[in-house]
């Protein structure tokens, strides 16, 4: 195993400090618990958004704590939900007096650990509302989940949601905008490498130099099948093909098309799956109105990408263009 790392246990707090001085303009890191705020705290009469989970999907979630975005973030050790005892006072610090609303992936950690904190934070009077990111087609039900994984889609829950609340929407109208990403948002990847833990030293799956998984899960999860290392336009038909079908999407819509690398991928490679992926969709009568390529949820250095694709209306397409100033999305 080769990485920039010094010992695997101080991994996240390391990653933590390093996050927090390059960017003190924008976050404040917290230790003992572990969570990441804005820089300036919360803000009165907004309501606050919450997310997390665990390390090694970076910028994702801590990335995007920010105006326009998260209130804070919560990250666990790596590809290890965080804990109720980080949860709850992240919740404290993005409250604002209108709420907070927890936006958690589809994964049964973080799903119970967010719940539990919720439960803290309600005997404390602090009101907690969750929305669960279920977006991926690949599978029904995997290692960590009931139900469909919470991937890429998450960002933009995050940013739609975020838009809202600092727009000053109140609680129930911010709840509803997430859930209606949520609705509307799929997603589905693929790896051609295995991704090294730290603490376990070597790769987290065995994958042979000619084949590639289907459907993988961003902590390396099985997907849908393995087949023979094919061509990039063969292998995006095949992630884009179910996410769209799964959306029911119809010729004259409009989406945002999202191609995420996983951490170990070249921008150039990803830009073909994005070239690929649009071609499709408007071989359906479908128009890509917004894009987003990039790093944004990966595996630590997993090479791979996925393709996500939200249905737009004007609602959501105000929302994503608003404003929003993060260490890792800004426009």
């Amino acid at each position: 195993m080769k990485k920039l790392i010094n010992d695997p246990a101080d991994v996240v707090s390391e990653t933590l400090d390093g996050f927090g001085a390059a960017h003190a303009d924008v976050v404040a890191v917290h230790h003992d618990p572990d969570y990441v705020t804005r820089a300036g705290g919360a803000t009165t009469g907004k309501v606050g958004l919450v997310s997390g989970g665990g390390s090694g999907h970076e910028p994702l979630h801590a990335g995007f704590v920010g105006v326009g975005m998260l209130d804070a973030a919560v990250p666990g050790a790596v590809f290890t939900s965080p804990t109720p005892d980080q949860i709850f006072p992240a919740y404290q610090a993005a409250d604002g007096g209108a709420g907070v609303l927890a936006i958690v992936k589809n994964y049964t950690g973080d799903v119970l650990n967010f719940e539990t904190a919720g439960e803290l934070a309600e005997a404390e009077d602090l009101t907690v509302r969750t929305v669960v990111v279920n977006d991926d087609v690949a599978v029904e039900d995997s290692l960590y989940t009931a139900g469909r994984r919470g991937v890429a889609g998450t960002v933009a829950v995050e940013k739609i949601a975020g838009a809202a609340a600092e727009r000053g929407d109140d609680l129930d109208a911010v709840e509803a905008v997430a859930k209606k990403v949520v609705a509307n948002v799929r997603s589905m990847g693929v790896a051609l490498t295995a991704c090294t833990v730290p603490h376990a030293g070597k790769p987290s799956f065995d994958l042979p130099e000619d084949e590639i998984e289907i459907g993988i899960g961003i902590h390396g999860e099985p997907g849908r099948r393995r087949i023979p290392l094919a061509g990039a336009d063969e292998i995006t038909e095949l992630l884009l093909t179910p996410v769209a079908d799964d959306l029911g999407l119809s010729s004259g819509e409009d989406v945002l098309l999202f191609v995420n690398g996983m951490g170990g991928t070249p921008a150039s490679e990803l830009y073909i799956v994005y070239r690929q992926a649009r071609s499709l969709l408007e071989a359906r009568g479908v128009r890509v109105t917004r894009s987003l390529v990039g790093n944004y949820v990966t595996s630590l250095e997993m090479q791979g990408a996925s393709v996500t694709v939200l249905r737009l209306d004007d609602e959501l397409t105000t929302l994503w263009d608003a404003p929003v100033h993060t260490t890792a999305l800004r426009w």
